[in-house]
């Protein structure tokens, strides 16, 4: 589009704007719905003409594997999102090295700060997906009731769903000195859940 838009006159000329991310939805009666629908259709309005923004979750997925930069565009307030999400906006005109460069790390809150992550589904019922979803959304949910600590809103957590990151990385982009991570096996009418809070700097288990 960019290479006709180029030879056209400028009342003549088509611009798209393109919003990516990536998570679960819901598909029904031809349509779909969910927090991965919204999200990306407000990442569409960030885009400008003619260009492309993902959240971090997209670019943590495509970096090395797609010959494109990211040019970090902070944290964005995005309409009826809780909290701002760090969006990138694709450059294709980026040398790797660019595109590799590290990003400034978010300062660490004056309080506790603490970050659930999604917990992992391994049972072979593909159906608990949802089921373990909810119980980091009920473990959120339930330590935002205290002020003492600075818990990091799911829209955020959520975007390390199935991706493995290193957990100085996440302290970093998350801006957070703990996280929880955990994950849920079911046997016939038995469910096993475990969770583990980590210590983001050091990489150490603090409590099981």
């Amino acid at each position: 589009m960019a290479e006709r838009n180029a030879t056209v006159p400028a009342d003549k000329r088509i611009d798209f704007r393109i919003g990516l991310h990536q998570g679960d939805v819901v598909i029904e009666d031809g349509d779909i719905f969910g927090d991965a629908v919204n999200i990306a259709a407000r990442l569409e309005g960030v885009a400008e003409p003619g260009g492309i923004c993902v959240s971090a979750r997209v670019r943590g997925d495509a970096m090395g594997k797609l010959d494109l930069g990211f040019e970090d565009i902070g944290q964005q307030q995005l309409k009826n999102i809780a909290r701002p999400l760090r969006v990138y906006r694709v450059r294709a005109d980026w040398t790797g090295e660019a595109a590799g460069a590290a990003q400034p790390s978010l300062a660490l809150p004056d309080k506790p700060s603490i970050a659930v992550l999604p917990f992992t589904n391994m049972s072979a019922d593909p159906e608990q997906e949802f089921f373990a979803d909810g119980i980091a959304e009920d473990v959120i949910t339930a330590l935002s009731c205290y002020p003492s600590l600075f818990v990091i809103a799911r829209n955020s957590s959520f975007t390390y769903k199935g991706r493995v990151v290193e957990v100085k990385q996440i302290g970093r982009e998350l801006g957070v000195r703990y996280f929880l991570e955990g994950s849920l096996r079911k046997s016939g009418n038995r469910i096993r859940v475990t969770a583990q809070l980590v210590e983001s700097e050091a990489g150490k288990h603090v409590w099981a």
